[in-house]
């Protein structure tokens, strides 16, 4: 019996290797851009890659589109619906991993732990200074999360063991979330304006996109820090740069950039008052393993016609 041919972007991961297990032929992305004379029954999604309708109509015979990870933003996802074509992604799993790199940001760019850790082992460092490099406290702050879903009640959790009061704006309100988590809901300018850090959280949307701009810089405390753990084109790159620049607001953590990676000589790499990771926010063995067997079985479900264990509804 042959097996099932699946277009995957790559390199593939050693964990989905091994699950896949040579069950599946593995075509390169190049198939999903240029097309193939023979059929492909598949596609897995590992990193980003642009998927749309255009593409989908050059492979007719996929029966199913496997997401590694939750966000889903780089698949037309419409389109594939339209077409009959279930897109499966992996929810619910990757919530703690990601509100930790978003504490872990959030910790170090306000403690200016990066900017320590480079004078700490530089020749520069030859005495203690109880007065240098200050930074902002956390515990008994106010953070603003925007976006209280899954990943916002995680950070809303760790929030509270900072003793931090805790500002959310959502599209619907959290009453189960205000009262186990006492986060409260407040208007989106509202949150900017009082929160000492900003934590975005939110999906990518065509509403979120470019959701923070020099508008919202200009309404933040020049004290504040914004916190990035959703994705890039959520902020406003220009203005992020020139609200960093001009220290409109005091710094800024990110996990994600618009675009990404940003090109090495972007000013943003040269700012001291930023920390920046490399997408990191699932990146912990256990998560990812996770992510591995759930997508790996949405895809093998979908080749054989099955329900998957998780589809992305439109």
């Amino acid at each position: 019996m042959s097996k099932a041919r699946v277009v995957a972007d790559g390199p593939l991961g050693q964990t989905v290797l091994d699950l896949f297990d040579d069950r599946v032929e593995v075509l390169p992305w190049s198939v999903a851009i240029n097309g193939s004379n023979e059929t492909v029954d598949g596609i897995y999604t590992y990193g980003h890659p642009h998927l749309n309708g255009e593409m989908l109509d050059r492979l007719p015979g996929v029966k199913v589109i496997s997401n590694y990870g939750v966000g889903v933003d780089h698949i037309h996802v419409r389109d594939a619906a339209a077409r009959g074509i279930p897109v499966g992604n992996t929810p619910g799993i990757l919530d703690g991993a990601t509100a930790d790199m978003g504490f872990t940001l959030l910790l170090a760019t306000a403690r200016r732990l990066i900017e320590g850790d480079r004078y700490a082992r530089s020749d520069e460092f030859t005495t203690y200074d109880p007065g240098y490099m200050l930074g902002r406290e956390v515990h008994g702050s106010t953070i603003g999360i925007v976006g209280m879903g899954r990943i916002g009640e995680q950070i809303a959790k760790r929030a509270s063991g900072f003793d931090m009061q805790v500002l959310y704006h959502n599209r619907h309100r959290k009453p189960t979330a205000e009262k186990s988590l006492g986060a409260r809901y407040v208007s989106f300018d509202d949150l900017l304006r009082a929160s000492d850090y900003v934590v975005l959280t939110v999906p990518l949307t065509d509403e979120t996109r470019g959701l923070i701009g020099a508008n919202e810089f200009a309404k933040m405390k020049p004290t504040s820090i914004l916190i990035n753990i959703a994705r890039g084109p959520v902020v406003d790159t220009v203005a992020l740069t020139e609200a960093l620049q001009t220290r409109q607001i005091y710094a800024a953590g990110l996990d994600v950039t618009d675009p990404e990676p940003l090109p090495r000589n972007h000013p943003l790499l040269t700012m001291p008052n930023l920390t920046i990771a490399p997408h990191l926010g699932s990146a912990t063995e256990q998560t990812r393993q996770k992510m591995a067997e759930i997508s790996v079985e949405n895809l093998f479900r979908g080749l054989r016609g099955e329900a998957l264990l998780h589809q992305v509804n439109i």
